[in-house]
């Protein structure tokens, strides 16, 4: 059995840059708040809480005197209420969803209705809509655009920073031709990050050359549920883990090649765990 791990995993830059803020945070003032959790894994956060990082619900929620905007990002109207309160307030969203905020915030300013393709429940997407003063929506699907009654008249369109390029793609084609008879002007930008590209693209490239795929990731992180679908789009069995507990030895298969990839909030012990756990099973096979 062959194991190969994919190119880019682990930390992306924008997570390193927010945890490498946060610890220097809790070291300095050692209790501080986060408003959601600085990123989706629940082993970092986990990590953090014993720093004395503690995780609210909404900036009402802050009880400290020290709040921390996630590397998600945060409405500037939740922003606002922490300055308002002269509370100390640590900025770590990621610099990729800083210009996708800011160009909402452009965009609106500039009198466009905003469409964000993207999950609407997610703390990213939010945000974004947030620096748009809700003035759009957000969805994954064309046809939620499409069957708008009242069509603006000017519309622009932008991604979670982590969505998949060929739907983003996709999601644009389809409006379009719908679109177009109906504005004056259809405005697409490229929010989308490289960073993330890069890591699908490789993970699609080994999932076309294994029998099994290990996504290791949280399971309420955006990108690595894409990175699991985009897996399996290759037709290639794929497992979405969270830790190298959840390796189960009825997937592994005598001969059988196996690629590793992760979301971009996983520490790397963990993956290396997984990869000792896959070592390990694949012993064990040969020895049945």
């Amino acid at each position: 059995m062959q194991i190969t791990k994919a190119e880019e995993t682990g930390f992306c830059f924008g997570v390193k840059r927010a945890l490498r803020t946060l610890e220097q945070a809790a070291q300095k003032y050692g209790e501080v708040e986060t408003v959601g959790p600085v990123v989706h894994n629940q082993q970092v956060v986990d990590q953090f809480t014993r720093l004395g990082v503690r995780v609210v619900a909404s900036a009402d929620d802050v009880k400290g005197g020290v709040a921390v905007i996630p590397s998600h990002g945060l409405p500037p109207q939740e922003s606002d209420k922490l300055k308002s309160r002269n509370l100390t307030v640590i900025d770590t969203t990621c610099p990729n969803v800083h210009r996708a905020q800011l160009a909402a915030k452009r965009l609106s300013e500039e009198g466009f209705w905003l469409v964000v393709f993207g999950d609407p429940i997610h703390p990213e997407v939010k945000a974004i809509l947030g620096w748009a003063n809700q003035q759009g929506m957000a969805t994954l699907r064309s046809s939620d655009v499409c069957a708008l009654v009242k069509v603006p008249k000017r519309i622009g369109v932008l991604s979670q920073t982590t969505r998949n390029e060929a739907e983003f793609t996709k999601f644009v084609n389809d409006l379009v031709p719908v679109l177009l008879p109906k504005v004056q002007e259809l405005g697409v930008l490229n929010t989308l990050c490289h960073v993330t590209k890069r890591r699908q693209a490789a993970a699609l490239e080994l999932a076309r050359n294994v029998d099994l795929m290990i996504v290791v990731g949280g399971r309420n992180s955006a990108n690595t549920r894409i990175l699991a679908e985009i897996c399996a789009s290759a037709g290639t069995e794929t497992h979405h883990i969270e830790s190298a507990r959840e390796i189960r030895r009825n997937w592994l298969k005598r001969g059988s090649s196996v690629g590793v990839t992760s979301g971009t909030s996983i520490p790397d012990d963990v993956i290396e765990e997984v990869m000792i756990k896959l070592e390990n099973t694949k012993r064990g096979l040969r020895k049945g």
